[in-house]
């Protein structure tokens, strides 16, 4: 009996390692590959360019003050609409000394050659009346009356405009600054009380405002010198504006600088293009944007997943053809135009093979 269950002990520890040893063994079997396979489809391929640049209006001007002073008021605010003439600010004025003595003392001397010359006109009147001295003589004298008079009004209009920047006499304040065109007022760069310089031969000045026609945008962007080349006026571009990323706005492509500049070791050529406006939308002056420009499109070709692609030592593009169920063999392609995803397949391929599928 002993002897007996021994023996089934023994049985039982060999059965054991066996099956131990048949598990491990199973289990560092590696399971075969299955390879997934993608087949060539027909679709629509558009090969384009991005432009980035920004959305601003095509006309866009800086007003400028007539004279020197301090801002004392201002009349309207920046995103107001505003007609040409209209007012935008008042600059009160600093006279200069040496301007103001040269116009006081230019009032003093008018007045007196005026006195002296009423007086001299008073005596020869009395002459003329009494037939003494002729009409013609007589009326030089009223000349050099009236011309007495007229400086001294000149004299005291040249003070207030020193003084205030405006005179007597209508339309002549200088001190007010008018709107230039019409438009929506974009930017008020200055605050009341800010010194502000005037626009003259010898400098800009201060630009108290700036105003834009809004209802004419346009995107100016820059493309690489790779594609410039491609480029025609008149072709379609479709904007997409940063702060407004679910809207797309049409363009159509009317400039393309003749020249380039080197931004960061490459050439970048500048292109402007009209902005269809939406009336759901309104566009700022400023906004971000980036432009697709489709270069090439070709309809309903035969394609294939660029990410499926290979390229051998001799930089051609190939796939792993399906020639038996998980047999590969490679087979060399002619490719054509790609939009990054799809790829057109010019030659190798047909609508009925099936190649060994790289992307997910």
């Amino acid at each position: 009996m002993k002897r007996i269950l021994i023996i089934l002990i023994i049985i039982v520890a060999i059965a054991s390692f066996v099956g131990t040893g048949y598990y491990l063994y199973q289990k560092s079997e590696e399971p075969p590959v299955i390879y997934e396979t993608n087949a060539p489809f027909k679709t629509d391929i558009e090969r384009k360019t991005v432009a980035t640049g920004s959305i601003v209006p095509r006309k866009e001007i800086d007003v400028k003050s007539q004279v020197s002073g301090v801002i004392e008021k201002l009349f309207i605010e920046a995103g107001n609409h505003v007609k040409a003439g209209d007012k935008i600010a008042k600059v009160k004025l600093i006279p200069n000394v040496v301007a103001l003595n040269n116009a006081d003392v230019r009032i003093k001397t008018a007045i007196i050659n005026f006195k002296n010359a009423e007086v001299e006109l008073d005596r020869q009147r009395e002459l003329f009346e009494q037939k003494v001295i002729s009409e013609f003589d007589y009326n030089q004298f009223l000349l050099n009356y009236n011309l007495a008079k007229q400086e001294v009004e000149a004299a005291e209009n040249n003070m207030q405009l020193i003084k205030e920047g405006a005179s007597k006499q209508e339309g002549m304040s200088s001190n007010i600054v008018r709107a230039t065109s019409s438009g929506m007022l974009l930017d008020i760069p200055v605050k009341e009380g800010a010194f502000v310089i005037e626009s003259n031969t010898f400098n800009d000045g201060t630009t108290i405002a700036t105003i834009a026609n809004m209802t004419d945008m346009i995107f100016e962007g820059k493309v690489d010198e790779a594609e410039v080349g491609k480029l025609k006026e008149g072709m379609d571009l479709s904007l997409t504006i940063g702060a407004l990323d679910t809207v797309s706005f049409n363009a159509k492509l009317e400039y393309i600088s003749p020249k380039g500049v080197e931004e960061q070791g490459a050439i970048q050529f500048e292109i402007k293009a009209a902005v269809s406006l939406r009336s759901d939308n309104f566009l700022r002056a400023g906004y971000s944007a980036n432009a697709d420009i489709v270069l090439e499109t070709k309809q309903q070709v035969l394609a294939i997943k660029e990410s499926d692609i290979q390229f051998d030592e001799d930089e051609k593009p190939y796939v792993e053809l399906m020639v038996a169920e998980q047999e590969f063999e490679k087979r060399i392609l002619k490719t054509g135009i790609s939009d990054g995803i799809n790829i057109e397949i010019l030659d190798g391929l047909s609508t009925d093979d099936k190649y060994k599928r790289l992307s997910d």
